[in-house]
């Protein structure tokens, strides 16, 4: 396959993910969705499932559920069929039977702590965050607008070490185009506190710093959407970000007033980290959560 093919393929994938994102509270119509890319119905799920190793079905699921899990922790005075109702399930019923399949629970056992046992199971699967002994309690995030930012990027299944890799191809790509002022994103396609760590996708992504076009690359690009997001600035070893991240969805976003919208997660890498070990590394990161909304209590909900 020509490279410039493949390029558009990658491309296409990727569009569709924020598509689903973007629509995941309706009853997404991949027709629709096709006609929206401008390519075939056929055409569009062959190559998702080469790009993705799902099909869009699934990945509209599990988006779906992964949305579920944070709203059932961040939304208490939801009933289980307004959760369901906002994730696209029109059923209570076909909602409990699939988030069971997925979590090994009821969303109500979910609810009153089944969370934090799931949580810990996936820490515990990385050797890395398992060791972790960082703390975020002192963590006070500030809410900030961001503007669209283009991106160049290679995604990469598994959230492990072997990441590493993806960014020493990014390295070569940026000698290759003299690229000197840019900055490294790292974005969570799935939330990696409620997905297990090898099903998990992942984008080392560049942002080139003057928004220069190149127009000639073999790397795709897309748009970070602009959004309102919950920003956390820290320091810190590789395995901190999962216990961050774990902080940060079940212990500070419940009780901070707001809720989870689709938009992926994304740190903003503030020091290089090709040449460095990752058992070794330490990083400064902005670490952004997509949160878009501040509800009102229920004390207040009549105002």
């Amino acid at each position: 396959m020509k490279s410039s093919t493949q390029t558009h393929h990658v491309k296409l994938a990727n569009d569709t993910l924020y598509y689903i994102y973007q629509y995941i509270d309706s009853d997404i119509n991949i027709d629709t969705l096709a006609q929206e890319l401008g390519v075939s119905r056929f055409h569009l799920q062959r190559l998702f499932k080469t790009q993705m190793g799902q099909n869009i079905y699934e990945s509209i699921k599990s988006i779906r559920l992964q949305k579920a899990a944070n709203l059932l922790l961040t939304n208490q005075g939801s009933t289980i069929t307004q959760v369901a109702n906002m994730c696209g399930y029109s059923s209570q019923t076909s909602f409990i039977r699939v988030f069971r399949a997925r979590f090994g629970m009821t969303p109500t056992a979910w609810r009153k702590g089944g969370h934090t046992v799931y949580a810990k199971s996936i820490i515990e699967s990385s050797p890395f965050a398992s060791a972790s002994k960082a703390s975020f309690e002192h963590l006070e995030p500030s809410i900030v607008k961001q503007l669209d930012i283009k991106a160049y990027y290679i995604r990469h299944k598994g959230y492990s070490p072997k990441v590493k890799q993806i960014w020493q191809k990014l390295r070569a790509w940026l000698y290759t185009n003299e690229i000197e002022n840019y900055t490294s994103i790292g974005i969570y396609h799935d939330n990696p506190i409620v997905t297990p760590l090898d099903a998990c996708y992942y984008i080392a992504a560049i942002s080139v710093d003057d928004n220069t076009p190149l127009e000639q690359t073999s790397l795709p690009s897309f748009v970070i959407p602009k959004g309102i997001y919950a920003k956390f600035e820290v320091q810190g070893k590789y395995g901190d970000i999962l216990k961050l991240i774990q902080w940060a969805y079940q212990t500070w976003l419940p009780t901070s007033g707001y809720e989870t919208s689709t938009l992926p997660s994304y740190t903003i890498l503030k020091r290089t980290i090709f040449y460095l070990k990752m058992n070794a590394l330490r990083w400064r990161i902005i670490c952004l959560l997509g949160w878009v909304k501040y509800f009102l209590s229920d004390s207040n909900s009549e105002e």
